[in-house]
Order: C-alpha cells, then sequence, then structure tokens
C-alpha cells in the first residue's frame, strides 16, 4: 500500500466498517490514522489489484506495543488535533467518547505508560509476540477470486517471518460477522468481548509456525 492508496482504502473502510469509532470521525481523521500503518515498521498494508485498480486492501501489525509507540511519537500530536476537530462539530460523538473511551484511552497514551525502549531497537520485532490483523476489505465483484485469503495469508506469513507466535482479529457476532469464513481458514474461535457500544465481537487467533526473523543466522 502506497499513499496514493489512501482515499480508496478510506472509502471502503468506512463503507464496510461505518460503525467504527474512527470512521465515526470523518475521511480526515481516518486517513491519517490510516497513514500509520504506511510510517510504522510495526505494521504491515497490502493492496489486491485487479486490471490495474484496487479491489482490496489489508491493514495489521506486527508487534502492537511498538505500534502504538510509533503512533504516539510520530503522529500523536496530529491525530489528537484532528480528533479534536471532529468531535467539536459532533457533539453526540464527542459525548459518546466521553463516557466510552476517553479513560481508556487516556490510561494507554499517558506519558508515563510508555514504554522508554532505545530508538535503535525500534525496527526489530519482538519474539513470541501476538499480531493483530486490524482489517480486511475486498470489493464485492471479486470476492470469488481468493484475494481476501491472499492477502490473509500474506500477513500470517510475514508475522511468522518476524518471530510473532500468532495472529488475533476481531469480526462481528452472528451473520454480519465472517467467524464462518477464518475458521475455513484455520483460525479458531478464542472468546468474545462487547464493545463501549454493546455490540458483541468474536476473537478468533491463528498459531503460526515458529520461524527465525529475516535476517537472523541459523
Amino acid at each position: 500500500m502506497g499513499p496514493e492508496d489512501l482515499p480508496f482504502v478510506v472509502d471502503e473502510h468506512r463503507d464496510h466498517f461505518p460503525d467504527g469509532f474512527f470512521a465515526r470521525l470523518g475521511p480526515g481523521y481516518l486517513t491519517a490514522y490510516t497513514r500509520t500503518y504506511l510510517t510504522s515498521p510495526h505494521a504491515r498494508a497490502y493492496i489486491a489489484e485487479a486490471d490495474g485498480a484496487p479491489v482490496g486492501f489489508l491493514v495489521g501489525v506486527i508487534d502492537p506495543v511498538a505500534h502504538r509507540r510509533h503512533v504516539v511519537r510520530a503522529h500523536g500530536r496530529g491525530l489528537a488535533l484532528r480528533a479534536c476537530m471532529s468531535l467539536s462539530v459532533r457533539p453526540g460523538l464527542s459525548l459518546h467518547f466521553i463516557r466510552t473511551r476517553l479513560g481508556r484511552y487516556a490510561r494507554k497514551l499517558l506519558p508515563g505508560r510508555r514504554e522508554t525502549a532505545p530508538q535503535a531497537a525500534e525496527s526489530r520485532p519482538r519474539a513470541g509476540v501476538t499480531a493483530v490483523l486490524a482489517h480486511v476489505v475486498v470489493i464485492g465483484r471479486v470476492r470469488s477470486y481468493g484475494l481476501g485469503s491472499a492477502l490473509v495469508r500474506r500477513f500470517t506469513e510475514d508475522a511468522a517471518s518476524a518471530g510473532c507466535a500468532r495472529v488475533s482479529l476481531v469480526t462481528a457476532a452472528g451473520p454480519d460477522g465472517a467467524g464462518r469464513y477464518y475458521e475455513r481458514l484455520g483460525w479458531w474461535c478464542a472468546g468474545q468481548t462487547r464493545t463501549p457500544e454493546g455490540r458483541t465481537l468474536l476473537t478468533y487467533e491463528y498459531d503460526l509456525p515458529h520461524r527465525l526473523p529475516r535476517g537472523t543466522a541459523q
């Protein structure tokens, strides 16, 4: 994925995940947040194309803790400003944010809770962590071509090569979710959670074969 793909990715994200909090903040914020996947050494972002045009995408994180640290350091102020601007013109969403997310975000992002690992280690993945597949979308007219499974396979292969132990994702429970699809790909249901909005999400995991990170001598 490159910067030129962001308009397609943001449009499809908002179309397929309209209830997501970041999507509700508007296309400007979602574009800025999606760009963090392009700048973080701990994230992966792929585009699927057909006839030279984008038809799908996947974004995920190889090391969630290190990626969050990168986002805060490199993009935190800009994202915070954009979020405040978006919330200021969406009073209902602003009240919802205060009630359901403000405390949780503050606990994660307060300066005293940030890790202070040396900058030299920023690009080195930590072995044994759980990678997170954040979002995957394939547009309707090409869903029978196997592009979704190819995107998922590419991400799991990269996670395995980085030394991750497993990959995790969440999907909606019931007919609106993709649980059965992931089960066919070898994933297993590890439990369920509820969002601040009251929606039930299923957590799926995929165990990875042990591989040494790329560039590591055997």
